[in-house]
């Protein structure tokens, strides 16, 4: 049969409500039933800790799961429970984050994880609200857990969930407004039921991820074809619907790995953002191009290094493209070379270059590091500047 929604109020109509339990059954149960056919295998999926199925939410959070798979299982053999991620050094945590991005998921993970030491004697806390209290967990993650940890009747609801339900119904509830979620909140709780709410949810998100995809659909292999208005209406690629587009910037980097002998100088990010308290080469921001010449005639850093002290400088990186949700960042990498040992400021810090693995970085530097750094090491190659000297 064929569903249909009567108006894209708020809450559920009266209407569609009854639609909606006729049918949920019919939903629910082959949902299911192509779930325990089709799921991939995934570590979490095995276990019934809080901890474990927190760490692996928070990490596919922006994270493919093919990518958040290894970080998931590194992460967990250092930190096996609560207790050992909050006793850790924040930046020993960032640096097992390092390479997956906002960082700013890794910090709350690390601050939760002292709450529950300090405020449950390290046992995490079992209601909704409770979890929903600690930093870093939303409506969505919250519902994660107890419903996948204690089987409650909470319905998750992710960009899979929001894909599937907007297809299947045709709903043009925006999702990207408080309205829409909770539209949805409230629509996925009533097909879902109370007898298997964890299967539930893994089911229709594991769906959404594999057959109800983004782009291009399968939906003739789907087996709800006969019952998606928006595969009967050929409007699939209109859903799930969006009120607001992200207006994002351009800003670009220019980064200055100093050498000096055998040491090289780094700084802290202190300011608030996805990379505080990691680490970076010294740097120039803006918010429109520098040109390669005017970038180093005018590559001043008063307190630190004098153009003076500069033997010879090179371009490695030009305008490396970084993607954020806000911002498009373009990354240049300078090489400079100094004649004498340079007066540091306190904000900079002075290390071998063979140790600068050891601090946690941001995904630019670590693509640096990886693409420049270590193939000198690796090629036994001294880089000495063959740019023109100043």
């Amino acid at each position: 049969m064929i569903f249909k929604k009567k108006n894209n109020s708020h809450q559920l109509s009266m209407y569609f409500c009854i639609r909606i339990m006729e049918n949920a059954c019919f939903i629910s149960k082959n949902l299911i039933d192509w779930y325990e056919s089709n799921k991939r295998y995934l570590p979490w999926r095995d276990t019934y800790n809080p901890y474990k199925i927190w760490v692996s939410e928070i990490i596919l959070q922006q994270t493919r799961v093919i990518q958040g798979l290894d970080y998931y299982l590194r992460f967990i053999e250092r930190f096996p429970d609560v207790k050992s991620l909050a006793d850790a050094d924040e930046q020993e945590v960032l640096k097992y984050w390092q390479g997956l991005g906002y960082y700013s998921r890794a910090r709350n993970l690390h601050a939760a994880a002292r709450t529950i030491r300090d405020n449950y004697m390290g046992t995490f806390p079992k209601d909704y609200e409770s979890i929903l209290k600690l930093k870093g967990i939303g409506e969505y993650t919250a519902a994660a857990i107890t419903s996948f940890a204690w089987n409650l009747p909470h319905p998750v609801v992710d960009g899979n969930v929001f894909r599937f339900l907007s297809r299947l119904f045709m709903i043009d509830e925006p999702i990207d407004t408080q309205k829409g979620k909770k539209y949805f909140i409230e629509l996925a709780g009533k097909i879902m039921g109370d007898s298997k709410p964890g299967l539930f949810n893994q089911a229709i998100m594991e769906f959404g991820a594999l057959q109800c995809i983004p782009s291009s659909p399968n939906c003739q292999a789907c087996l709800f074809s006969t019952n998606c208005l928006a595969y009967n209406r050929q409007v699939v690629s209109n859903y799930p619907v969006k009120q607001n587009k992200t207006k994002t910037k351009d800003l670009y980097l220019y980064y200055f790995h100093i050498h000096w002998e055998t040491f090289t100088y780094i700084h802290i990010r202190k300011e608030k953002g996805i990379w505080q308290n990691l680490f970076e080469f010294p740097l120039i921001e803006s918010e429109k191009i520098i040109k390669p010449e005017e970038l180093i005639k005018n590559f001043i850093f008063p307190e630190f290094i004098t153009t003076e002290n500069i033997n010879s400088f090179r371009f490695i990186i030009q305008n490396r493209k970084h993607v954020l949700s806000h911002r498009i960042l373009y990354a240049t990498f300078v090489e400079v070379f100094l004649k004498e040992e340079p007066a540091i400021p306190e904000s900079v810090i002075r290390i071998r270059e063979e140790d600068i693995e050891q601090y946690p970085v941001h995904r630019l530097m670590e693509y640096y590091i990886e693409k420049q750094i270590n193939r000198t090491r690796e090629n036994g190659i001294q880089e000495n500047g063959l740019f023109p000297e100043l």
